[in-house]
């Protein structure tokens, strides 16, 4: 016996001993990676390489420990780096190397932006395509070359949007949907109960689907020197059919190969014909030089900058939605904050649980009450995304954002045909009260039931278009005539009043810097929440009790597998997760 507790102890010590040595060695490799990443530099006489080959984000995602890259481009390092790269005498150019660009369409705007003003410098941009997008070549457009490969392709015939409908599904399986809902044009649900939109939500989305591609063929139009009418022309009609037509309608300035790319680059950084050009990426660009965070000022002062993305969850959620519990602790903490002199809240959200949205508004009402809070609309600021934004001081938002969709909705589905007529499953219950099992999804509703449910759904909606007429500073008669659910662009919401200025980030920071009476060069930019690092996540995969962020790690998981077929199967999974009355934008909204 005992030689038995000798073998155990020592294997119990070895056991010890390994683990403290695997996490030293752990320790290590991230030390080593980091400083790795720290002695990277830019060589002299260097052109900064974006391929933006990954989905645009607000705020970029670390894949892992030791993946440097990250799983999306953050929106925030990818201007930081122009701009700095606008300063840099190391950097003498720009390549945009784009094919399917992933991102929104005012996202894209704030990155063309930051390019035309690289220009500003003197600095050549060129870009090069192999296939092209309407969204990439919206990006490339402000180029001083274009080149476009011969046998390449460039799509210019105007913006889309498709939308899924899951009714005939439905009626297959024997699920019966009930639906609740207030406004015509609240048309999230339609996907479990129609076949095709509905008159109202096609009218909306020809309306802001227009607004948008107006706003994208005005800009090229000023970069490319062509008539706006022209455009539309090439566009509505899509003549461009092969690279040969993008040439003849200028839309680019040359047909080539990369290597022609390459003589082009040798050609402006004065190197000879066997001289490779140096291309740094965007990745290692932003390695090199990490200053970001905190914008190159030392003042006391700050601005809280609250980026708020994703689906509006209950609880703390995770980094790819927008808890209610840390999000409002987010925007308590800048409240409290004697050093914060400002918010800004950058919203880029469809919307999502009309009981977190209001738990959110809430922290934003206070904080309003004790110092500026502006509200800065991304791509999609809409339903939820619009009911903490509505609290603010001012509301900038890009001519291209998405936005309104004031409107609620609740969706219960009855599964009783499917378990009763297609698996042969029955459901008996016991209840102390007539409406015991209510929310139920096992049997049919009661007319009774029906009208108490969409009763809950008329008061939410109330209450919603009430603090939404306070915060607009309009009757609430004229402001319900504006929503109903109904979606509208930038544009169109700064001219019936939901928007006050159309601008970007930068301007509702500098919006936020004079109503608190603070100089350009007098305050730090504070980003909140605090972004987990690659270290965090890797270990979060193994002893994180936070469902969320479980759950959160197997849907990129899936989307990586999935790819295309993905917004599908990530729709039903919403839909599986809906709790309580949403206040969510109509479908899953994707522009192409």
């Amino acid at each position: 016996m005992r030689q038995f507790f000798k073998f155990v102890l020592a294997t119990l010590v070895g056991l010890v001993l390994f683990s403290v040595l695997g996490f030293v060695l752990l320790a290590g490799i991230v030390a080593a990676i980091g400083r790795s990443s720290a002695e990277k530099s830019v060589a002299s006489n260097s052109v900064l390489e974006l391929k933006l080959d990954k989905p645009i984000s607000e705020r970029r995602q670390a894949a892992d420990l030791f993946g440097g890259n990250g799983s999306t481009i953050g929106l925030v390092g990818l201007k930081g780096a122009i701009r700095r790269a606008k300063a840099d005498d190391d950097i003498k150019g720009i390549l945009l190397d784009l094919e399917l660009v992933q991102g929104g369409m005012a996202s894209l705007e704030e990155v063309r932006d930051a390019l035309l003003d690289f220009k500003k410098s003197g600095k050549f941009i060129v870009a090069y395509h192999e296939i092209s997008s309407e969204k990439s070549y919206y990006l490339s457009s402000v180029a001083d070359e274009i080149y476009l490969h011969p046998q390449g392709t460039l799509e210019f015939n105007g913006l889309s949007s498709e939308v899924m409908f899951y009714k005939r599904l439905f009626d297959k399986a024997g699920i019966e949907p009930y639906i609740f809902r207030v406004g015509s044009f609240k048309s999230a649900v339609e996907p479990f109960f129609r076949e095709n939109f509905s008159d109202s939500a096609r009218y909306q989305t020809v309306s802001y689907l227009n607004s948008l591609n107006d706003h994208m063929i005005g800009q090229v139009a000023e970069s490319r020197k062509i008539p706006v009418a022209r455009l539309h022309v090439i566009s509505d009609s899509m003549l461009v059919h092969n690279a040969q037509d993008a040439l003849r309608l200028h839309l680019v300035t040359r047909l080539g190969y990369f290597d022609q790319v390459q003589d082009y680059l040798r050609s402006k950084l004065g190197l000879k014909a066997d001289k490779k050009p140096g291309l740094v990426s965007l990745s290692d660009y932003q390695d090199a030089s990490r200053t970001d965070e905190k914008e190159g000022k030392t003042s006391g002062n700050r601005i809280a900058v609250i980026y708020a993305e994703g689906d509006i969850v209950t609880g703390k959620g995770t980094d790819d939605n927008i808890g209610s519990d840390k999000f409002a602790e987010a925007i308590r903490k800048a409240r409290l904050d004697d050093k914060v002199k400002a918010v800004v809240l950058r919203v880029n959200s469809p919307g999502g649980s009309s009981l977190a949205s209001d738990i959110i508004y809430r922290e934003v009402l206070l904080t309003k009450k004790v110092k500026p809070i502006i509200a800065s609309m991304s791509d999609v600021a809409a339903s939820g995304g619009y009911y903490i934004s509505m609290a603010c001081d001012t509301i900038v938002a890009h001519p291209n954002t998405i936005t309104g969709s004031i409107g609620v909705f609740g969706v219960l589905p009855n599964i009783q045909p499917l378990l009763a007529d297609k698996l042969g499953i029955t459901v008996d219950r016991v209840t102390t009260g007539k409406f015991s099992d209510l929310p139920t999804i096992t049997r049919a509703l009661s007319p009774y039931e029906k009208q108490q449910l969409q009763l809950e759904v008329n008061t939410i909606y109330a209450d919603f278009t009430s603090k939404a007429a306070l915060g607009r500073h309009m009757p609430v008669e004229r402001l319900r005539r504006i929503a109903s659910g109904r979606v509208w662009s930038g544009t169109e919401g700064k001219k019936i009043g939901l928007v006050d200025v159309l601008g970007s980030y930068e301007d509702a920071l500098r919006i936020a810097a004079a109503r608190a009476h603070l100089k350009a060069d007098d305050y730090q930019v504070q980003r909140l929440p605090r972004q987990k690092s690659g270290v965090e996540k890797f270990f979060s995969r193994f002893m994180s009790d936070n469902d969320d962020d479980q759950a959160a790690a197997e849907a990129r998981l899936l989307q990586a597998k999935l790819g295309p077929l993905y917004p599908a199967v990530r729709q039903y999974q919403q839909l599986m997760q809906m709790r309580g009355v949403q206040a969510r934008l109509p479908y899953e909204l994707e522009i192409k």
